[in-house]
Protein backbone atom coordinates (compact mmCIF):
# COMPACT_ATOMS: atom_id res chain seq x y z
CA UNK A 1 0.00 0.00 0.00
CA UNK A 2 1.03 3.62 -0.52
CA UNK A 3 2.71 5.27 2.46
CA UNK A 4 2.76 8.99 3.28
CA UNK A 5 6.31 9.04 1.92
CA UNK A 6 4.96 7.88 -1.44
CA UNK A 7 2.14 10.45 -1.79
CA UNK A 8 2.70 13.71 -3.68
CA UNK A 9 0.84 16.51 -5.37
CA UNK A 10 2.61 15.81 -8.68
CA UNK A 11 4.56 12.79 -9.93
CA UNK A 12 6.86 13.48 -12.91
CA UNK A 13 8.35 10.46 -14.68
CA UNK A 14 11.42 11.61 -16.59
CA UNK A 15 14.01 14.30 -15.88
CA UNK A 16 15.02 15.90 -19.16
CA UNK A 17 14.31 19.51 -20.08
CA UNK A 18 10.54 18.90 -20.23
CA UNK A 19 10.31 17.13 -16.88
CA UNK A 20 12.67 19.47 -15.03
CA UNK A 21 10.97 22.59 -16.40
CA UNK A 22 7.55 21.30 -15.36
CA UNK A 23 8.82 20.52 -11.87
CA UNK A 24 10.48 23.90 -11.40
CA UNK A 25 7.33 25.77 -12.48
CA UNK A 26 5.31 23.81 -9.87
CA UNK A 27 7.63 23.32 -6.93
CA UNK A 28 7.13 26.69 -5.23
CA UNK A 29 3.53 25.66 -4.46
CA UNK A 30 3.37 21.86 -4.59
CA UNK A 31 5.24 18.72 -3.51
CA UNK A 32 6.81 17.12 -6.56
CA UNK A 33 8.38 13.68 -6.99
CA UNK A 34 10.69 13.16 -9.98
CA UNK A 35 11.58 9.65 -11.12
CA UNK A 36 14.41 8.75 -13.52
CA UNK A 37 15.89 5.45 -14.67
CA UNK A 38 19.52 6.46 -14.29
CA UNK A 39 21.30 9.56 -12.99
CA UNK A 40 19.08 12.64 -13.10
CA UNK A 41 20.77 14.08 -16.18
CA UNK A 42 20.70 10.90 -18.29
CA UNK A 43 18.36 11.54 -21.19
CA UNK A 44 18.14 12.99 -24.68
CA UNK A 45 18.41 16.62 -23.49
CA UNK A 46 21.97 16.04 -22.30
CA UNK A 47 23.03 15.08 -25.83
CA UNK A 48 21.17 17.82 -27.73
CA UNK A 49 23.85 19.86 -29.45
CA UNK A 50 22.28 22.34 -31.85
CA UNK A 51 20.13 24.74 -29.86
CA UNK A 52 16.64 26.13 -29.34
CA UNK A 53 14.69 27.83 -32.11
CA UNK A 54 12.88 31.07 -31.33
CA UNK A 55 12.20 34.38 -33.04
CA UNK A 56 14.83 36.58 -31.40
CA UNK A 57 16.27 38.67 -34.23
CA UNK A 58 14.61 41.76 -35.67
CA UNK A 59 15.06 40.40 -39.20
CA UNK A 60 13.00 37.31 -38.31
CA UNK A 61 9.26 36.98 -37.68
CA UNK A 62 6.74 34.66 -36.07
CA UNK A 63 5.11 34.19 -39.46
CA UNK A 64 8.38 32.96 -40.94
CA UNK A 65 9.01 30.49 -38.10
CA UNK A 66 5.45 29.18 -38.38
CA UNK A 67 5.73 28.80 -42.17
CA UNK A 68 9.06 26.97 -41.93
CA UNK A 69 7.66 24.57 -39.33
CA UNK A 70 4.55 23.83 -41.37
CA UNK A 71 6.63 23.13 -44.47
CA UNK A 72 9.00 20.80 -42.62
CA UNK A 73 6.03 18.89 -41.19
CA UNK A 74 4.76 18.03 -44.69
CA UNK A 75 1.31 19.49 -44.12
CA UNK A 76 0.54 17.37 -41.05
CA UNK A 77 1.26 19.96 -38.33
CA UNK A 78 -1.61 21.61 -36.44
CA UNK A 79 -1.27 25.29 -37.47
CA UNK A 80 -2.87 26.61 -34.27
CA UNK A 81 -0.52 24.56 -32.11
CA UNK A 82 2.49 25.66 -34.17
CA UNK A 83 1.55 29.30 -33.77
CA UNK A 84 0.95 28.99 -30.02
CA UNK A 85 4.30 27.30 -29.36
CA UNK A 86 6.32 29.59 -31.63
CA UNK A 87 4.73 32.69 -30.09
CA UNK A 88 5.93 31.68 -26.61
CA UNK A 89 9.52 30.99 -27.64
CA UNK A 90 11.09 34.30 -26.61
CA UNK A 91 9.56 34.13 -23.12
CA UNK A 92 11.01 30.66 -22.53
CA UNK A 93 14.46 31.70 -23.75
CA UNK A 94 14.37 34.65 -21.35
CA UNK A 95 13.44 32.26 -18.52
CA UNK A 96 16.47 30.10 -19.33
CA UNK A 97 18.76 33.14 -19.48
CA UNK A 98 17.43 34.34 -16.13
CA UNK A 99 18.00 30.81 -14.78
CA UNK A 100 21.66 31.02 -15.77
CA UNK A 101 21.98 28.97 -18.96
CA UNK A 102 25.29 30.13 -20.54
CA UNK A 103 24.25 30.75 -24.14
CA UNK A 104 26.99 31.79 -26.59
CA UNK A 105 27.26 35.56 -26.84
CA UNK A 106 27.25 37.42 -30.14
CA UNK A 107 30.46 39.13 -31.22
CA UNK A 108 28.48 41.80 -33.06
CA UNK A 109 27.44 44.97 -31.27
CA UNK A 110 24.38 45.21 -33.48
CA UNK A 111 21.26 43.09 -33.10
CA UNK A 112 20.58 40.33 -30.57
CA UNK A 113 23.02 39.88 -27.68
CA UNK A 114 23.43 36.13 -28.25
CA UNK A 115 24.78 34.30 -31.28
CA UNK A 116 22.06 32.82 -33.50
CA UNK A 117 22.76 30.07 -36.00
CA UNK A 118 20.71 28.69 -38.86
CA UNK A 119 19.82 25.04 -39.30
CA UNK A 120 18.01 22.83 -41.81
CA UNK A 121 14.52 24.02 -42.73
CA UNK A 122 14.93 27.48 -41.18
CA UNK A 123 14.82 30.53 -43.44
CA UNK A 124 16.49 32.77 -40.83
CA UNK A 125 19.10 32.57 -38.10
CA UNK A 126 16.95 31.81 -35.06
CA UNK A 127 18.71 29.04 -33.15
CA UNK A 128 20.19 30.19 -29.84
CA UNK A 129 22.85 27.85 -28.50
CA UNK A 130 25.57 27.23 -25.94
CA UNK A 131 28.46 26.39 -28.30
CA UNK A 132 27.63 22.86 -29.52
CA UNK A 133 26.44 21.55 -26.14
CA UNK A 134 23.15 23.40 -25.68
CA UNK A 135 21.30 20.45 -24.21
CA UNK A 136 24.00 19.85 -21.62
CA UNK A 137 23.98 23.53 -20.63
CA UNK A 138 20.19 23.51 -20.19
CA UNK A 139 20.12 20.16 -18.38
CA UNK A 140 22.92 20.98 -15.93
CA UNK A 141 21.40 24.38 -15.12
CA UNK A 142 17.91 22.98 -14.48
CA UNK A 143 19.32 19.99 -12.60
CA UNK A 144 21.10 22.29 -10.16
CA UNK A 145 17.91 24.25 -9.53
CA UNK A 146 15.88 21.07 -8.99
CA UNK A 147 18.37 19.53 -6.56
CA UNK A 148 18.32 22.68 -4.45
CA UNK A 149 14.53 22.99 -4.29
CA UNK A 150 13.07 21.71 -0.99
CA UNK A 151 9.76 20.70 -2.58
CA UNK A 152 11.30 18.43 -5.24
CA UNK A 153 12.13 14.85 -4.28
CA UNK A 154 14.34 13.12 -6.86
CA UNK A 155 14.39 9.33 -7.11
CA UNK A 156 17.27 8.29 -9.33
CA UNK A 157 17.71 4.72 -10.60
CA UNK A 158 13.96 4.11 -10.41
CA UNK A 159 11.89 2.89 -13.36
CA UNK A 160 8.14 3.25 -13.82
CA UNK A 161 6.42 -0.11 -14.34
CA UNK A 162 2.87 1.02 -15.10
CA UNK A 163 0.38 3.77 -14.39
CA UNK A 164 -2.32 3.24 -11.79
CA UNK A 165 -5.74 4.41 -12.94
CA UNK A 166 -9.08 4.46 -11.15
CA UNK A 167 -10.50 2.13 -13.80
CA UNK A 168 -7.84 -0.50 -13.05
CA UNK A 169 -8.95 -0.44 -9.41
CA UNK A 170 -12.65 -0.59 -10.27
CA UNK A 171 -13.24 3.01 -9.23
CA UNK A 172 -15.13 5.78 -11.01
CA UNK A 173 -14.70 8.27 -12.53
CA UNK A 174 -11.53 7.21 -14.26
CA UNK A 175 -8.38 9.26 -13.72
CA UNK A 176 -4.67 8.68 -13.22
CA UNK A 177 -3.83 8.07 -9.55
CA UNK A 178 -0.06 7.56 -9.79
CA UNK A 179 2.25 4.73 -10.84
CA UNK A 180 4.06 1.62 -9.70
CA UNK A 181 7.77 2.46 -9.51
CA UNK A 182 10.63 -0.05 -9.18
CA UNK A 183 13.86 0.76 -7.36
CA UNK A 184 16.46 -0.76 -9.69
CA UNK A 185 18.96 -1.20 -6.88
CA UNK A 186 16.86 -3.74 -4.96
CA UNK A 187 14.08 -4.61 -7.46
CA UNK A 188 11.41 -3.47 -4.99
CA UNK A 189 8.22 -1.98 -6.46
CA UNK A 190 6.30 0.79 -4.64
CA UNK A 191 2.98 2.45 -5.44
CA UNK A 192 3.49 6.22 -5.72
CA UNK A 193 0.27 8.23 -5.50
CA UNK A 194 -0.21 11.72 -6.92
CA UNK A 195 -3.00 14.16 -7.67
CA UNK A 196 -1.49 14.65 -11.14
CA UNK A 197 1.07 12.62 -13.09
CA UNK A 198 3.33 13.90 -15.89
CA UNK A 199 5.01 11.63 -18.44
CA UNK A 200 8.33 13.07 -19.63
CA UNK A 201 10.18 9.89 -20.56
CA UNK A 202 11.37 10.95 -24.02
CA UNK A 203 11.20 8.93 -27.22
CA UNK A 204 11.78 5.35 -28.34
CA UNK A 205 14.97 5.44 -30.40
CA UNK A 206 16.29 2.23 -28.82
CA UNK A 207 13.75 0.27 -30.87
CA UNK A 208 16.30 0.69 -33.69
CA UNK A 209 19.72 -0.88 -34.01
CA UNK A 210 21.33 2.48 -34.79
CA UNK A 211 20.21 5.57 -32.91
CA UNK A 212 21.55 8.83 -31.53
CA UNK A 213 19.39 8.33 -28.43
CA UNK A 214 20.70 7.30 -25.01
CA UNK A 215 19.96 3.82 -23.66
CA UNK A 216 17.00 5.10 -21.61
CA UNK A 217 14.95 5.99 -24.73
CA UNK A 218 12.65 2.95 -24.68
CA UNK A 219 9.23 4.56 -25.10
CA UNK A 220 8.19 3.95 -21.49
CA UNK A 221 5.75 6.83 -21.11
CA UNK A 222 4.06 6.20 -24.44
CA UNK A 223 3.61 2.49 -23.71
CA UNK A 224 2.26 3.11 -20.21
CA UNK A 225 -0.18 5.74 -21.46
CA UNK A 226 -1.39 3.43 -24.24
CA UNK A 227 -1.96 0.58 -21.78
CA UNK A 228 -3.95 3.02 -19.62
CA UNK A 229 -6.25 3.77 -22.56
CA UNK A 230 -4.77 7.03 -23.83
CA UNK A 231 -4.73 7.89 -27.51
CA UNK A 232 -1.40 7.81 -29.35
CA UNK A 233 -0.71 9.17 -32.83
CA UNK A 234 1.90 9.43 -35.60
CA UNK A 235 4.09 6.64 -34.24
CA UNK A 236 5.26 5.91 -37.79
CA UNK A 237 6.94 9.31 -38.04
CA UNK A 238 10.46 8.52 -36.84
CA UNK A 239 12.97 11.19 -37.72
CA UNK A 240 16.38 9.91 -38.75
CA UNK A 241 19.17 12.37 -38.10
CA UNK A 242 21.22 12.52 -41.28
CA UNK A 243 24.66 13.03 -39.76
CA UNK A 244 25.85 10.76 -36.98
CA UNK A 245 29.53 9.92 -36.60
CA UNK A 246 30.50 6.66 -38.27
CA UNK A 247 33.47 4.92 -36.69
CA UNK A 248 33.92 1.23 -35.79
CA UNK A 249 34.97 2.08 -32.24
CA UNK A 250 32.38 4.79 -31.59
CA UNK A 251 28.90 4.62 -30.23
CA UNK A 252 26.68 6.67 -32.50
CA UNK A 253 27.52 10.32 -31.85
CA UNK A 254 25.36 13.03 -33.38
CA UNK A 255 27.06 15.67 -35.53
CA UNK A 256 25.00 18.76 -34.83
CA UNK A 257 22.79 20.30 -37.51
CA UNK A 258 24.65 23.55 -36.93
CA UNK A 259 27.72 22.19 -38.74
CA UNK A 260 25.68 22.25 -41.95
CA UNK A 261 24.09 25.51 -40.88
CA UNK A 262 27.53 27.10 -40.75
CA UNK A 263 28.56 25.88 -44.19
CA UNK A 264 29.32 22.17 -43.77
CA UNK A 265 29.15 20.28 -47.07
CA UNK A 266 27.98 16.70 -47.62
CA UNK A 267 30.32 14.73 -49.88
CA UNK A 268 30.43 11.37 -51.64
CA UNK A 269 33.54 9.22 -51.05
CA UNK A 270 35.14 10.79 -54.16
CA UNK A 271 34.63 14.30 -52.75
CA UNK A 272 31.65 15.25 -54.95
CA UNK A 273 28.78 17.25 -53.45
CA UNK A 274 25.38 15.66 -54.14
CA UNK A 275 22.57 17.38 -52.22
CA UNK A 276 21.64 19.66 -55.12
CA UNK A 277 20.25 16.61 -56.93
CA UNK A 278 17.74 16.12 -54.12
CA UNK A 279 16.73 19.61 -52.97
CA UNK A 280 17.52 23.18 -54.00
CA UNK A 281 18.28 24.03 -50.35
CA UNK A 282 21.10 21.48 -50.49
CA UNK A 283 22.60 20.86 -47.03
CA UNK A 284 20.01 23.16 -45.42
CA UNK A 285 17.04 21.03 -46.49
CA UNK A 286 14.97 19.51 -43.65
CA UNK A 287 16.37 16.44 -41.95
CA UNK A 288 14.09 13.88 -43.57
CA UNK A 289 15.16 14.97 -47.05
CA UNK A 290 18.86 14.96 -46.16
CA UNK A 291 18.63 11.57 -44.42
CA UNK A 292 16.88 9.97 -47.40
CA UNK A 293 19.45 11.48 -49.77
CA UNK A 294 22.36 10.07 -47.77
CA UNK A 295 20.65 6.68 -47.46
CA UNK A 296 19.99 6.63 -51.23
CA UNK A 297 23.60 7.45 -52.11
CA UNK A 298 25.03 4.95 -49.62
CA UNK A 299 22.91 2.15 -51.09
CA UNK A 300 23.61 3.23 -54.68
CA UNK A 301 27.36 3.20 -54.10
CA UNK A 302 27.51 0.40 -51.55
CA UNK A 303 29.28 2.84 -49.23
CA UNK A 304 29.55 2.34 -45.48
CA UNK A 305 29.31 6.09 -44.91
CA UNK A 306 29.39 9.47 -46.62
CA UNK A 307 31.21 12.60 -45.41
CA UNK A 308 30.47 15.99 -43.87
CA UNK A 309 33.18 18.60 -44.43
CA UNK A 310 33.59 21.83 -42.44
CA UNK A 311 37.38 22.03 -42.91
CA UNK A 312 37.10 25.00 -45.30
CA UNK A 313 36.09 27.21 -42.34
CA UNK A 314 38.89 28.81 -40.28
CA UNK A 315 40.22 26.56 -37.50
CA UNK A 316 39.47 29.26 -34.92
CA UNK A 317 35.80 29.31 -36.00
CA UNK A 318 35.50 25.53 -35.67
CA UNK A 319 37.20 25.53 -32.26
CA UNK A 320 34.83 28.20 -30.95
CA UNK A 321 31.53 26.93 -32.36
CA UNK A 322 32.03 23.16 -32.32
CA UNK A 323 34.36 22.29 -29.44
CA UNK A 324 32.47 19.14 -28.48
CA UNK A 325 32.31 17.78 -32.03
CA UNK A 326 35.99 18.64 -32.51
CA UNK A 327 37.07 16.90 -29.30
CA UNK A 328 34.96 13.79 -29.87
CA UNK A 329 36.13 13.34 -33.45
CA UNK A 330 39.74 13.92 -32.39
CA UNK A 331 39.38 11.11 -29.85
CA UNK A 332 38.79 8.80 -32.83
CA UNK A 333 41.64 10.20 -34.88
CA UNK A 334 39.58 12.61 -37.01
CA UNK A 335 40.62 16.28 -37.10
CA UNK A 336 37.58 18.11 -38.48
CA UNK A 337 39.71 21.23 -39.06
CA UNK A 338 41.63 19.33 -41.74
CA UNK A 339 39.45 16.45 -42.96
CA UNK A 340 35.80 15.49 -43.47
CA UNK A 341 33.73 13.58 -40.91
CA UNK A 342 32.39 10.11 -41.87
CA UNK A 343 28.63 10.17 -41.24
CA UNK A 344 25.56 7.91 -41.48
CA UNK A 345 21.88 8.45 -40.63
CA UNK A 346 20.49 7.09 -37.34
CA UNK A 347 17.11 7.07 -35.61
CA UNK A 348 16.90 10.35 -33.75
CA UNK A 349 13.44 11.64 -32.83
CA UNK A 350 9.87 10.36 -32.51
CA UNK A 351 7.47 12.92 -33.98
CA UNK A 352 4.45 11.01 -32.66
CA UNK A 353 3.54 9.97 -29.14
CA UNK A 354 0.76 10.38 -26.59
CA UNK A 355 -1.86 12.74 -27.99
CA UNK A 356 -2.12 15.96 -25.97
CA UNK A 357 -3.38 19.49 -26.35
CA UNK A 358 -1.16 22.54 -25.90
CA UNK A 359 -1.67 22.29 -22.14
CA UNK A 360 -0.12 18.81 -22.09
CA UNK A 361 -3.41 17.11 -21.22
CA UNK A 362 -3.93 13.51 -22.38
CA UNK A 363 -7.29 11.77 -22.77
CA UNK A 364 -6.98 10.38 -19.21
CA UNK A 365 -7.83 12.90 -16.50
CA UNK A 366 -4.93 13.70 -14.22
CA UNK A 367 -2.34 12.50 -16.73
CA UNK A 368 -0.12 14.84 -18.76
CA UNK A 369 2.62 14.23 -21.32
CA UNK A 370 5.42 16.62 -22.27
CA UNK A 371 8.46 16.65 -24.53
CA UNK A 372 9.19 13.85 -26.97
CA UNK A 373 6.71 11.58 -25.17
CA UNK A 374 3.85 13.77 -26.41
CA UNK A 375 2.30 14.37 -29.81
CA UNK A 376 1.07 17.95 -29.63
CA UNK A 377 0.68 18.60 -33.35
CA UNK A 378 3.80 20.78 -33.61
CA UNK A 379 5.98 18.48 -35.70
CA UNK A 380 3.70 16.74 -38.19
CA UNK A 381 5.55 14.15 -40.27
CA UNK A 382 9.00 15.64 -39.62
CA UNK A 383 10.47 17.82 -36.87
CA UNK A 384 12.33 20.94 -37.88
CA UNK A 385 15.76 21.29 -36.30
CA UNK A 386 15.84 22.77 -32.77
CA UNK A 387 12.05 22.88 -32.42
CA UNK A 388 12.15 20.03 -29.88
CA UNK A 389 13.64 21.92 -26.94
CA UNK A 390 11.32 24.81 -27.77
CA UNK A 391 8.34 22.46 -27.46
CA UNK A 392 9.70 21.00 -24.20
CA UNK A 393 9.89 24.43 -22.59
CA UNK A 394 6.58 25.83 -23.81
CA UNK A 395 4.45 22.75 -23.10
CA UNK A 396 6.13 22.28 -19.70
CA UNK A 397 5.16 25.82 -18.73
CA UNK A 398 1.60 25.26 -20.02
CA UNK A 399 1.30 21.92 -18.22
CA UNK A 400 2.42 23.43 -14.94
CA UNK A 401 -0.13 26.22 -15.35
CA UNK A 402 -2.95 23.74 -16.00
CA UNK A 403 -1.95 21.54 -13.07
CA UNK A 404 -1.89 24.60 -10.82
CA UNK A 405 -5.49 25.32 -11.78
CA UNK A 406 -6.66 21.73 -11.36
CA UNK A 407 -4.68 20.23 -8.51
CA UNK A 408 -6.44 21.87 -5.57
CA UNK A 409 -9.79 20.45 -6.71
CA UNK A 410 -8.38 16.91 -6.85
CA UNK A 411 -8.73 14.85 -3.64
CA UNK A 412 -5.54 14.14 -1.74
CA UNK A 413 -3.76 10.95 -2.87
CA UNK A 414 -5.30 7.85 -1.31
CA UNK A 415 -3.75 4.50 -0.47
CA UNK A 416 -2.99 2.47 -3.58
CA UNK A 417 -2.48 -1.30 -3.70
CA UNK A 418 1.07 -2.59 -3.72
CA UNK A 419 2.71 -4.64 -6.45
CA UNK A 420 1.46 -8.25 -6.53
CA UNK A 421 4.20 -10.85 -7.07
CA UNK A 422 2.30 -13.78 -5.56
CA UNK A 423 1.83 -15.55 -8.91
CA UNK A 424 5.32 -15.17 -10.39
CA UNK A 425 8.74 -16.79 -9.92
CA UNK A 426 12.35 -15.88 -10.58
CA UNK A 427 13.36 -16.32 -14.21
CA UNK A 428 16.00 -18.87 -15.13
CA UNK A 429 16.04 -17.84 -18.81
CA UNK A 430 17.04 -14.16 -18.97
CA UNK A 431 18.69 -14.94 -22.31
CA UNK A 432 15.19 -14.88 -23.82
CA UNK A 433 14.88 -11.16 -23.04
CA UNK A 434 18.33 -10.36 -24.41
CA UNK A 435 17.69 -12.32 -27.62
CA UNK A 436 14.27 -10.76 -28.22
CA UNK A 437 15.68 -7.28 -27.59
CA UNK A 438 18.40 -7.78 -30.21
CA UNK A 439 16.00 -9.31 -32.73
CA UNK A 440 13.50 -6.46 -32.35
CA UNK A 441 16.08 -3.72 -32.89
CA UNK A 442 17.62 -5.43 -35.91
CA UNK A 443 14.42 -6.15 -37.86
CA UNK A 444 13.05 -2.70 -37.05
CA UNK A 445 16.18 -1.18 -38.62
CA UNK A 446 16.05 -3.49 -41.65
CA UNK A 447 12.30 -3.38 -42.32
CA UNK A 448 10.90 -0.23 -40.67
CA UNK A 449 13.77 2.18 -41.24
CA UNK A 450 14.36 5.21 -43.44
CA UNK A 451 12.80 3.61 -46.54
CA UNK A 452 9.84 1.25 -46.05
CA UNK A 453 7.87 -1.02 -48.38
CA UNK A 454 4.66 -2.99 -47.90
CA UNK A 455 6.59 -6.26 -48.05
CA UNK A 456 9.11 -5.14 -45.42
CA UNK A 457 6.35 -3.89 -43.13
CA UNK A 458 4.44 -7.18 -43.44
CA UNK A 459 7.56 -9.11 -42.46
CA UNK A 460 8.10 -6.83 -39.50
CA UNK A 461 4.46 -7.20 -38.38
CA UNK A 462 4.73 -11.00 -38.26
CA UNK A 463 7.84 -10.79 -36.12
CA UNK A 464 6.34 -8.14 -33.82
CA UNK A 465 3.26 -10.32 -33.22
CA UNK A 466 5.45 -13.28 -32.30
CA UNK A 467 7.67 -11.25 -29.97
CA UNK A 468 4.64 -9.63 -28.33
CA UNK A 469 3.24 -13.06 -27.45
CA UNK A 470 6.55 -14.25 -26.01
CA UNK A 471 7.13 -11.09 -23.99
CA UNK A 472 3.58 -11.07 -22.59
CA UNK A 473 3.97 -14.68 -21.41
CA UNK A 474 7.33 -13.89 -19.84
CA UNK A 475 5.97 -10.76 -18.11
CA UNK A 476 3.06 -12.72 -16.66
CA UNK A 477 5.12 -15.59 -15.28
CA UNK A 478 8.36 -14.12 -13.93
CA UNK A 479 9.51 -11.35 -11.62
CA UNK A 480 10.19 -8.17 -13.51
CA UNK A 481 13.50 -6.42 -14.06
CA UNK A 482 14.50 -3.29 -15.97
CA UNK A 483 15.34 -5.11 -19.21
CA UNK A 484 11.96 -6.84 -19.28
CA UNK A 485 10.08 -3.62 -18.49
CA UNK A 486 11.84 -1.76 -21.30
CA UNK A 487 11.45 -4.58 -23.83
CA UNK A 488 7.73 -4.81 -23.04
CA UNK A 489 7.40 -1.07 -23.60
CA UNK A 490 9.21 -1.14 -26.94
Amino acid sequence: MTTDEDAFDVLIIGTGAAGLSTALHLADRYRVCMVCKGPLTEGATLYAQGGISAVLDQQDSLESHVADTLEAGAGLCDPEVVRAIVADGRAQIEWLIDSGVPFTRSESLDGYAYHLTREGGHSHRRVIHAADETGRAVEITLEGMARQHPNIEIREHHIAVDLISAAKLGRTPDRCLGAHIMDQRNQQVAAVAARCTVLATGGAGKVYLYTSNPDVATGDGIAMAWRAGCSVANMEFIQFHPTCLYHPEARTFLITEAVRGEGGQLLLPDGERFMKRFDEREELAPRDIVARAIDHEMKRLGAESLFLDISHRPPEFIEKHFPNVLATCQSFGIDIRKEPIPVVPAAHYLCGGVMTDVMGRTSLRGLYAVGETACTGLHGANRMASNSLLECLVIARNTAADISEQVTSVPAPTALPGWDESQVTDSDEDIVVAHNWEELRRFMWDYVGIVRTDKRLQRARRRVDLLHTEISEYYGNFRINSDLIELRNL
